[in-house]
């Protein structure tokens, strides 16, 4: 349901006002430091905005401020209208459809009324909504979505559990709504669906995504990064735009600064020479005695007067030199990506890895260390196959799973050691830092974690497993992983010198691994294979292997 947060007037455009934000966890991890800025005001009704960072800047946890969910630690959130927030863990809310779109309490309080129920509660709860149902059906069927309320979320893809959950969020008409990351399990067909959704959405929206196609469709980008907000018009290709031209003239200025600060430091390495050739000079003159001695301590008094003089200045341009370069230090980026680190784990070529069973009776049949992409539309059984096949599998498999469930009681640092166990806990913990988990985080509980470190985590402990995957098996592995980091991913599983198979609907990251195969899985529970570079652009332009 909306979730309650300060509404100053109710007759105001709705927008998301941070005052000096800042939130740390009670262990005392700062998440969040003195954030000021606006989000969601736009123009003709509209104001979506795209929240873009690396992961671990805090845009989860921005938007679980905006929505009520937690209590900012200093400074405030002050929001004009009613807030809904679209979690990424939504999908897990209820064990309904009714329950994902947020209406089963409404739901039963008509059930009670239409019963013969008086209960002024039950009146309250329905309040104006008594066409719910009507409107909760009308709502899925426009988005191709199963419309039976009382059907099992876990009958559901990922891909239709997230629309479903969007479509309650627009069942519930809250003046401001936060989606954080919606496209996640999504094919191409659901994105496409988002998207046109997104762009006739009317009100402020913020959305966090990696989705750059999604990212697209946004009137602004605001980017949370160290102790900033800065909104950019406009949507991330001209936010990426504005920030490589702000990059080119920072570096500039950098090497200007640094080109000044080595020629202080000539300059003062001049300045010594000549102080120590007149000390030296000095030193001869009163040992040959060529002046009496009180011309001697007058005229060393006044050299040292006009060396340290000297000194000091040259000392005081040098330090401005160095300050300067520091300022413009300050202004180049340095994004902090992931890095992983893939060894060999000895997997021959002839080797037989793993059988994709299809009901026509064809087998597709991973042999050596073999890439392949395993697509097709939500709600074909990606992932079902995917889970009945890796008991069966022929050689070790690490696998990481498209919904992560972990122990939100268990530490970082214990989670991940148990799958290395023999590993000393200095090198676990070098591991993780690659992954930017460092620090504090690392003897944190994983329910204090944001979605992005969750899937860290998930990921170190499949990469530290000790010994390594012969398999990886990844099922939509890009989902919580800012841009700078799926590019290390695409490096690393290029490099890799196992078998690959993997699950995603990200274009853009599966035409990049250097494929073997694509094997497309269709609602038939057929198998279809293509090899050529061109049946991987043809699933890239989201036409069918068999078309």
């Amino acid at each position: 349901m909306p979730a309650p947060a300060a509404h100053p007037s109710s007759s105001a455009t709705p927008s998301v006002v941070l005052d000096d934000l800042t939130f740390a966890w009670p262990d005392g991890d700062v998440v969040l430091d003195g954030i000021t800025g606006t989000l969601g005001r736009g123009t003709l009704g509209r104001g979506c905005t795209g929240l873009v960072g690396a992961n671990g800047a805090g845009k989860s946890t921005l938007l679980r401020l905006v929505a009520g969910e937690l209590a900012p630690t200093s400074g405030r959130v002050v929001v004009s209208g009613t807030v809904d927030h679209l979690r990424q863990d939504a999908t897990r809310s209820g064990e309904t459809v009714a329950d994902l779109l947020g209406i089963a309490t409404v739901r039963r309080a008509l059930g009670r009324i239409e019963g013969g129920s008086v209960d002024p509660s039950d009146f309250d709860a329905v309040g104006d909504r008594w066409d719910v149902e009507e409107r909760a059906v009308a709502e899925l069927a426009g988005l191709d979505l199963p419309t039976d309320l009382d059907r099992p979320v876990t009958t559901l893809s990922g891909g239709e559990a997230m629309l479903t959950a969007l479509a309650g969020v627009r069942l519930r008409g809250a003046d401001v709504a936060l989606l954080d990351e919606p496209t996640n399990n999504l094919d191409a067909e659901g994105r496409a669906r988002l998207r046109e959704v997104v762009a006739a959405w009317r009100g402020p929206l913020v959305v966090v995504s990696h989705d750059l196609d999604l990212l697209e469709e946004m009137d602004a980008t605001a980017e949370l990064r160290a102790t900033s907000l800065t909104t950019f018009g406009g949507p991330y290709a001209a936010y990426r735009a504005r920030v490589e031209e702000q990059q080119v003239a920072a570096r500039q200025a950098l090497r200007t600064a640094e080109q000044a600060l080595r020629r202080q430091q000539r300059e003062r390495a001049k300045a010594e020479e000549r102080i120590a050739h007149s000390e030296r000079q000095g030193r001869k003159d009163r040992v040959n005695r060529r002046y009496i001695g009180a011309v001697v301590d007058a005229r060393r008094n006044a050299a040292e007067k006009s060396q340290g003089v000297r000194r000091g200045a040259a000392d005081a341009r040098v330090e401005r030199a160095r300050e300067a370069v520091v300022v413009a230090e300050e202004g180049v980026r340095d994004d902090d990506a992931i890095r992983i680190d893939l060894p060999d784990p000895g997997l021959p070529r002839g080797r037989r890895v793993l059988a994709l069973p299809g009901r026509d009776g064809r087998d597709q049949v991973i042999v050596g260390p073999e890439r392949v992409a395993l697509v097709g539309a939500n709600g074909v059984g990606k992932t079902t196959l995917l889970e009945a096949v890796i008991p069966r599998a022929h050689v070790r498999v690490g696998y990481l799973p498209q919904r992560i469930v972990l122990d939100d009681e268990v530490t970082v640092l214990d989670l991940v050691r148990l799958v290395a166990p023999d590993l000393p806990p200095g090198e676990v913990r070098a591991r993780l830092a690659r992954l930017r988990l460092r620090g504090a985080i690392v003897e944190r509980r994983l329910g204090s974690l944001s979605g992005g470190e969750r899937f860290r985590v998930a990921l170190a402990r499949l990469l530290v497993a000790d010994p390594p995957a012969q398999l990886l098996v990844l099922d939509e592995p890009t989902n919580d992983l800012d841009l700078p980091s799926v590019e290390e991913l695409v490096d690393a599983l290029t490099a890799y010198a196992g078998a690959l198979l993997v699950v995603s609907h990200d274009r853009r990251f599966l035409q990049r691994l250097r494929l073997d195969r694509v094997v497309e899985l269709d609602a038939e529970g057929r198998l279809t294979s293509g090899r050529s570079t061109e049946v991987i652009l043809d699933f890239a332009n989201d036409r069918s292997l068999s078309s």
